[in-house]
């Protein structure tokens, strides 16, 4: 068992300082997302130096121009390192060019194909601009299609039609600092709602800074801003949520220290 909280999520090659930012706040672990072949390369290359980092691999639906032959091998021989511990993160994104949408299925069905090869989970990356859920229902398409992948939908939006498929099927769901937020009822909402053994926390960093660090650079120690709402939010003591978040971290990527 590790002790100690986990980011389970964050860009840590994102960061200027990545081996400074992975013992702050008393974190015991991290997973490093590597969306792209260059930062698959970062992720995997820190998990190796670092024994509390863990990486994952895959193409971000906003990099599909990484979605080639070559590319779709390396990742594939990079996904069997014994650091990587998942896929992705993937996924459907309609909030900068929904007419990629065919090269993001595409790339998400690979990945899907993948992780249900490597019996990996699959981190799912959903976004839509504001009031439509055209992403979110796009995943609703495809997602039943492969019930055997395991699946975390990564900082969760609080859409309603997805909590309740992904809380059916037994998805994992990932709450990042933008819970903190004053304008965020539906994802507030959603923590509630969501089964306690299924409850991720991450920083997604350098993104969305939770309160009282917002509009700074996130970093991976800050979860534990985002750990004290949630743990409003559902009426826990912190220490309590925490404990199980990490349980439920190590269970869905099979974390474990390394043997030296």
């Amino acid at each position: 068992m590790l002790s100690g909280m986990i980011d389970t999520h964050c860009h840590l090659d994102y960061l200027d300082d990545p081996a400074g930012a992975r013992g702050e706040l008393g974190l015991s672990g991290m997973v490093c997302i590597g969306a792209g072949v260059q930062h698959a390369h970062n992720a995997v290359a820190l998990a190796e130096q670092f024994p509390d980092v863990w990486a994952t691999v895959g193409i971000h639906p906003t990099g599909t121009e990484d979605d080639t032959p070559e590319n779709r091998a390396e990742l594939e021989r990079l996904a069997r390192h014994e650091r990587v511990v998942g896929i992705g993160e993937s996924g459907l994104d309609d909030y900068w060019d929904a007419g990629q949408r065919p090269q993001q299925l595409a790339a998400l069905e690979w990945q899907l194909d993948l992780a249900a090869r490597l019996g990996k989970p699959l981190v799912i990356h959903v976004r839509d601009k504001k009031g439509e859920g055209s992403a979110a229902r796009g995943l609703l398409d495809v997602l039943p299609s492969w019930p055997q992948v395991q699946l975390i939908l990564h900082c969760f939006s609080g859409h309603r039609d997805l909590l309740a498929y992904g809380i059916e099927r037994g998805c994992y769901f990932g709450f990042a600092g933008n819970v903190t937020y004053k304008n965020a009822p539906e994802i507030q909402a959603a923590t509630r709602e969501v089964p306690l053994d299924r409850l991720l926390l991450e920083t997604d960093a350098p993104f969305l800074a939770p309160v009282p660090k917002r509009g700074k650079p996130n970093r991976p120690g800050y979860v534990r801003h985002t750990l004290d709402v949630v743990a409003g939010l559902r009426g826990l003591d912190a220490a309590e949520l925490e404990k199980q978040t990490d349980q439920n971290a190590q269970r869905v990527y099979r974390l474990t220290p390394p043997s030296n």
